[in-house]
């Protein structure tokens, strides 16, 4: 019984050890392999704008929804073209989706990437030929943190979008075979991961791996920079392309879905200022009262009984919400 063994066996990583029968009843509840990292939110000042940017990178509107009596707009977007991963899906039965909030009022709100806020990282979008796509969103007028040509790093950009926030692009192929290539198609553009920074790795990765069921598929160990990068998903368990990639190889370019946490040396003491990062995921609120997360709101708490608030060891909020498409099966 995978369940049953799996719930036995104690992480070497958890602060204390979890009870394996709370475990068990837990897993029982809900079954966390059939999560998704549905999506990452970014608190915005103007929503067209910032629409304007990301259907300008490829993705499309997937869902609207208007709060005017709570003075909050939420806007979801994702890659919905036919060569996407999860083309045509309820938005919340897919993974890498972008989540859009304009909570009226907070125009002037840091967002959590500059000094003394620094604490959110950056969200990447995979494309096919690197160079094209930069020249591209260039030539619209849109702005660039770190070019191609810029620091150590000569196949990653990063470009800004309206508020700021980091969008960094990664290419599908190799940079020296497209350096020539003058077209890109936004067709087959990703939405590849989520990267946030975190404190304490051992804790982190505890609470992403045992309490919200991810797994970690490939880790990053910079000790010359003073940095390392981990990758976790849902979904399938690890190849050993993924375990055993270079540096240099990326097995989870054509992916989405992923979060990546990154942890920089001799940082732990540094102030963190949380902004809006949330994750939804489907699954049962049970399972983690048995795992004894800490909750910034639940299900029964206040006015929108649809979901409910964790927090991560960094406080990053995590939203919990029903996959719509695993909940219409289950009920046929």
């Amino acid at each position: 019984m995978p369940l049953l063994r799996h719930a036995l066996l104690a992480s070497s990583r958890l602060t204390r050890p979890l009870n394996p029968v709370g475990i068990l009843a837990a897993r029982m509840s809900t079954d966390p392999t059939k999560y998704k990292f549905n999506h990452t939110m970014l608190r915005v000042k103007d929503p067209q704008a910032s629409l304007k940017f990301y259907n300008f990178l490829g993705m499309s509107l997937v869902h609207t929804l208007k709060n005017p009596d709570l003075k909050f707009d939420l806007y979801f977007l994702a890659y919905d073209g036919a060569q996407s991963v999860s083309k045509k899906n309820h938005w919340t039965d897919r993974e890498g989706v972008l989540g859009l909030t304009h909570n009226h009022g907070t125009e002037k709100n840091v967002n959590g990437n500059t000094d003394p806020s620094r604490g959110f990282g950056h969200v990447c979008v995979s494309v096919d030929n690197i160079q094209a796509a930069c020249s591209r969103l260039a030539d619209a007028g849109y702005r660039f943190q770190e070019n191609l040509t810029d620091g150590r790093m000569k196949h990653i950009a990063c470009a800004l979008d309206p508020d700021g926030y980091r969008v960094e692009i990664m290419p599908f192929n190799p940079i020296d075979e497209t350096q020539d290539v003058a077209e890109t198609s936004v067709e087959t553009y990703r939405m590849n991961r989520t990267t946030i920074r975190v404190k304490d790795i051992e804790k982190s990765l505890a609470f992403y791996e045992d309490i919200m069921g991810m797994t970690l598929v490939r880790t990053r160990e910079n000790p010359d920079e003073k940095f390392n990068l981990y990758f976790l998903r849902y979904g399938r368990v690890p190849s050993y392309s993924e375990m055993t990639a270079t540096p240099g190889q990326n097995p989870n370019i054509d992916e989405e879905g992923l979060l990546e946490l990154t942890y920089n040396y001799d940082t732990e003491l540094d102030p963190v200022q949380v902004p809006r990062w949330e994750r939804r995921a489907a699954g049962a609120c049970a399972r983690w009262d048995r795992l004894g997360v800490k909750w910034k709101k639940r299900l029964t708490d206040e006015k929108m009984r649809n979901s409910a608030f964790i927090l991560d060891p960094d406080n990053y909020c995590i939203e919990i919400v029903q996959n719509e498409t695993l909940k219409k099966h289950a009920d046929q």
